[in-house]
């Protein structure tokens, strides 16, 4: 033991330096049964000064570690709130993307179905105006009357035509289906 712990009744106790009187041997061994008595008291009561010291640093520290955890657990929290947000954003943007693309699609496919159609039509109107011209032209050097109509329709072309000559009048009627490709 170190001079500054030790207790004031320890430093009563007799030393080898001091002058005593000299005792008997049975009065010695007593004595030493004491001190020995003393210092095993000493020690259990160091031991259990020690075993509460433990105690409290052991509450201590699980209690940093308790706070430590909960904090640990209120991130993980918070970061798992995040992630499903960042994750949702990307799985809109990439929705929103998929959508303007399929949008694109139809309507690039719209105006071709659009152009072909268009395309077709104007082949047909020009067939029907050669067709008229010719018929013009022949009524004229027949001199003759050409009264006629035309309907177009999906697939076909209805066609009605009546031609008056000077033999008498001729009815034509006639219903053309048209090559169009679905």
């Amino acid at each position: 033991m170190d001079e500054e712990q030790q207790k004031p009744e320890e430093l009563n106790a007799p030393t080898d330096d001091d002058p005593q009187e000299k005792q008997e041997p049975a009065d010695l061994s007593s004595e030493t049964e004491k001190a020995e008595s003393q210092k095993d008291q000493e020690l259990s009561e160091k031991a259990q000064a020690v075993k509460i010291q433990a105690w409290w640093r052991g509450t201590l520290v699980r209690r940093g570690l308790l706070h430590a955890a909960l904090r640990a657990w209120i991130i993980q929290c918070w970061w798992r709130l995040i992630l499903t947000r960042i994750m949702e954003k990307r799985r809109q943007s990439v929705l929103d993307t998929f959508q303007q693309e399929q949008w694109a699609v139809v309507r690039l496919q719209a105006w071709i179905r659009m152009w072909r159609i268009r395309r077709r039509y104007c082949r047909l109107l020009k067939a029907v105006r050669t067709i008229q011209s010719y018929w013009r032209c022949h009524v004229c050097s027949s001199r003759g009357v050409i009264k006629g109509q035309y309907r177009i329709s999906a697939s076909q072309m209805h066609l009605e035509l009546e031609v008056l000559l000077d033999s008498g009048p001729c009815i034509v009627t006639e219903c053309i289906p048209l090559p169009i490709k679905q």
